[in-house]
């Protein structure tokens, strides 16, 4: 490792420390790394529902239309299930014959 400066030294021990203490320590480096940002993004999405009556409004105009979508979708999967039902019961009943 002749030329690297010893900043990039340090930062490659570094990462082989954070590798070699993940491996050891799995559970404790989840613990001393785990984001908490994360966390509080849903909460502040409720606080802002809650808060503002226009975001209110919007979120759940969007809900509303994701939950009609999605509704749409099961429904035309159920008919596109009964159909293919109704053709393997021709089917069986048929002897397995070809139509």
């Amino acid at each position: 490792m002749t030329g690297v400066r010893p900043r990039a030294r340090l930062a490659l021990a570094a990462g082989a420390a954070e590798v070699w203490l993940r491996l050891r320590f799995p559970r404790l480096m989840w613990a001393l790394a785990s984001p908490r940002f994360e966390r509080d993004e849903p909460f502040a999405e409720l606080v802002r529902i809650e808060s503002d009556p226009v975001y209110r409004a919007l979120f759940f105009a969007e809900l509303d239309a994701a939950l009609i979508d999605r509704d749409a979708e099961r429904h035309a999967m159920v008919h596109e299930i009964g159909r293919a039902a109704d053709v393997l019961r021709a089917w069986v009943h048929d002897d397995g014959r070809a139509a």
